[in-house]
């Protein structure tokens, strides 16, 4: 049975607040992965439906968080080409960069060893989020980014619904990404690279 409730205390940066419920009770965990896909930001004193779950250590939870009079998402065709496709994308033009010999394979496997790293990353600072333990800074993540792990955040940001929300984590996001290959470019085209590993 569907729970109603308010949001109280929540906090923007970590994703996460609590519910009121309007039969009273004790307040229930909310989360910004809990609420549809492409759902505006939370804020306090929203009404909310909810469907009343609990985590592993039997705290009450927020799941399949509607906010009231919002419209239920069909499954339609999506219009964007999903983040998880576009890393694993980006990885394949990498990989055949490397064997047609436009790029030397060591930025193939730096690619490859730093977008697994930024992926744990990820995955790690959504596992702290959803438990209320310590975070991994952004500036963590940013770093990860730009020194190419770009294509496992994005497979991890779809997979784990993280951070694809949040509009000025986004926009730094894509903006390492520019640097990144604008970078990458310039030292192959200018024959740094080669030089460097020559």
């Amino acid at each position: 049975m569907r729970q109603v409730g308010r949001i109280q205390d929540w906090n923007d940066d970590k994703g996460f607040g609590f519910a009121v419920p309007h039969g009273g009770g004790p307040k229930v965990f909310v989360h910004i992965s809990a609420f549809q896909f492409g759902s505006n930001r939370p804020k306090n004193g929203d009404l909310i439906s909810y469907d009343l779950s609990t985590d592993d250590r039997g705290r009450p939870r927020a799941t399949n968080t509607r906010f009231a009079g919002q419209r239920i998402e069909t499954k339609s065709a999506p219009t964007r080409l999903p983040r998880k496709a576009l890393g694993l994308i980006a990885m394949a033009i990498i990989g055949s960069l490397a064997a047609l010999h436009k790029i030397p394979w060591l930025v193939a496997g730096t690619y490859a060893l730093v977008s697994g790293l930024s992926y744990l990353a990820y995955a790690l600072d959504k596992s702290s989020a959803e438990h209320s333990s310590r975070r991994t800074p952004e500036s963590t993540l940013h770093f990860l980014d730009l020194i190419g792990g770009w294509p496992g955040a994005l497979i991890a940001q779809q997979q784990f619904r993280h951070k694809t929300v949040k509009t000025s984590f986004q926009t730094t996001f894509w903006l390492t990404v520019i640097i990144n290959i604008a970078l990458v470019g310039w030292l192959v085209s200018s024959g740094t690279i080669e030089r460097f590993v020559a």
